[in-house]
């Protein structure tokens, strides 16, 4: 075989491999593009009632829940009597998290809910002081007369499933509501999720499922980078997927279970084979019939990640249970009885994270083709139309959840691209191995306490340390810039845009750790990625700056003067280490 016989067959491989990629990308556009129209248009109906789908007779299809908007709908109703309330455990499944789990357990104690009617388990798995914490702090509360227990076990096995299904048996509630460490919900959202359970015809509803809001939102141009990247997912795809009928997941956290759609054998309960129990879980419930319900106007604060590296774990997480749970049941799913526009939703669902490894396809590839002076068919420019999908979603999200910061909160688009770009090989290797492995080990998400821009987790010994990632990352960089440097010799501009972006966006992931790195040493200065100077803002004014939708819908109660003004000194020693929690 002469050489140009052998150059024309590379270029023909490697033009195969980067238009799978193209058209890859594009799918994943268009979806994005699909799912923000059908929240324009669904979001304009107040009062959407349930709808079935049409399906096989043999098995239960699919319904569409409805989708809480307004005060009109049963999620914010007249509340029933206090006896017509059903009995609620709320699980708070934790593990070495001492800079925030006083403040989870006071948060969870104040919630809104008849007496008698409430209990709180915290299912302590940590090894560190935490437990000591927890359980000084649970007997106060039980001392002013809260239903609140720590429940431990021997080993950490199945971590976060294993926490939640060796604690059920011990619950008493007939519905359970779970909150992660990070959480600081509102005294009202209790009743606002257990109330769709209450509808009638709601004797069907496995889970419901509240939105995410932000505690430290513009501590940095990172955090905001992910709140935007949050309320696209829980202001527009979560909520349109509900309302299309479309299969979708429980997030693990600020959400509800019907205990009965749990212990459903046809459903089998928390398993541990994936990293994303809550997302299997969900899915195995819709498999066996049963439907979930996403509430907008229910909002329960969060911590958003300050340091880039556990932002990048908890992508990694998400992107390996994903994907196993793809494999798990992504047959189930293509075999159900479900109407072929929720099997199509299902899987792509499942397979979001697969993006991930097309980037790296499109970017490994480009740099070759660019040597060779080859272009890929002209045809697959026009699908570049379709990288306009993601911004409009991100931008009908930030105008339906905060519509006077929208345009604001929005701006920082671009930075979500690069990290989003810059995570490629972080959650392409995450993906492997959800490909090829059954559970794994569950590293948890660092929690510091972040409320307010003059707060640091630099000192923290659950800080994380540099990943040898960076210097896979820092190649990847190189390889684009010398895509870009070959591109312009030879006037091969077709490819210029994607790598120059890829370039910058792997510089930025290297060089925000390094940044990170740095400041870690020096804890006397306030060193972060950060936008401009915020205002300090107490703890509950931050609830009601950054809760939106339905912080307009109604007044929330704000949040007790002994959880904003729980001590931090327990805060700048210990180790952090891999963990059973999100």
């Amino acid at each position: 075989m002469n050489s140009s016989v052998w150059v024309n067959s590379l270029v023909w491989v490697l033009t195969l491999l980067y238009s799978l990629g193209v058209v890859g990308m594009a799918l994943y556009g268009l979806h994005a593009a699909w799912l923000a129209t059908v929240a324009l248009r669904h979001g304009q109906r107040t009062d959407r009632r349930a709808h079935t789908q049409d399906g096989a007779p043999a098995a239960p299809p699919l319904p569409a829940p409805p989708l809480h908007l307004d005060a009109a709908s049963p999620a914010n109703a007249a509340s029933p009597a206090d006896a017509a309330w059903p009995a609620v455990t709320v699980q708070l499944p934790v593990y070495n998290e001492r800079h925030v789990v006083c403040r989870l357990l006071r948060a969870a104690a104040a919630l809104d809910y008849p007496a008698g009617r409430l209990q709180v388990q915290l299912l302590d798995d940590s090894n560190d002081e935490t437990t000591e914490l927890a359980e000084r702090t649970a007997a106060e509360l039980r001392g002013a007369g809260a239903n609140v227990r720590v429940v431990r076990r021997e080993g950490r096995s199945g971590y976060k499933a294993g926490a939640l299904a060796h604690a059920l048996p011990q619950a008493t509630g007939d519905f359970i509501v779970i909150f992660d460490a990070d959480f600081l919900p509102p005294p009202v959202f209790l009743k606002q999720v257990i109330a769709p359970f209450l509808a009638p015809g709601a004797e069907d509803v496995a889970f419901v499922q509240g939105r995410w809001a932000h505690l430290n939102r513009n501590y940095s141009l990172l955090t905001r980078a992910q709140a935007l990247a949050l309320d696209g997912h829980f202001g527009i795809e979560q909520p349109a997927r509900a309302a299309t009928g479309l299969p979708f997941g429980f997030n693990g956290s600020a959400g509800a279970w019907r205990r009965s759609a749990i212990e459903d054998p046809a459903v089998g309960g928390w398993q541990a084979d994936t990293l994303c129990e809550d997302l299997d879980l969900a899915y195995r419930a819709q498999l066996a019939g049963w439907r979930g319900i996403f509430v907008i106007t229910a909002a329960a604060p969060a911590e958003v990640p300050p340091q880039l590296l556990a932002f990048k774990r908890q992508q990694a997480r998400w992107a390996t249970g994903s994907v196993q749970t793809l494999v798990k049941l992504g047959g189930r799913v293509a075999r159900s009885p479900w109407p072929l526009r929720s099997r199509v939703g299902g899987l792509f669902h499942l397979g979001n994270y697969l993006i991930h490894p097309l980037l790296l396809i499109l970017l490994v590839v480009s740099v070759p083709l660019t040597m060779l002076g080859a272009a890929p068919p002209g045809l697959l420019g026009a699908l570049s139309i379709a990288s306009l999908g993601p911004p409009l979603l991100y931008a009908l999200a930030e105008y339906r959840l905060h519509p006077r910061e929208w345009l604001r909160n929005w701006a920082v688009l671009p930075l979500l691209m690069l990290f989003g770009l810059g995570v490629a090989w972080n959650n392409a290797g995450a993906v492997w191995r959800g490909l090829r492995t059954q559970g794994g080990a569950f590293a948890r998400t660092p929690k510091f306490r972040i409320e307010s821009t003059s707060d640091r987790w630099q000192a923290s010994g659950y800080r994380l340390p540099i990943s040898r990632q960076m210097a896979a990352e820092a190649a990847l960089g190189l390889l684009a810039a010398l895509g870009v440097v070959i591109g312009l010799r030879s006037n091969n501009w077709w490819s210029m845009l994607f790598l120059g972006l890829c370039a910058l966006a792997f510089g930025v992931m290297v060089g925000v750790e390094l940044w990170q790195a740095l400041a870690a040493r020096r804890p006397a200065q306030r060193v972060a990625l950060r936008h401009r100077p915020v205002r300090s803002q107490p703890l509950n004014e931050l609830q009601h700056a950054d809760v939106g939708l339905d912080a307009r819908r109604e007044s929330l109660t704000p949040v007790p003067a002994e959880i904003r003004s729980e001590s931090r000194t327990s805060g700048a020693g210990g180790s952090g280490g891999r963990s059973s929690h999100s």
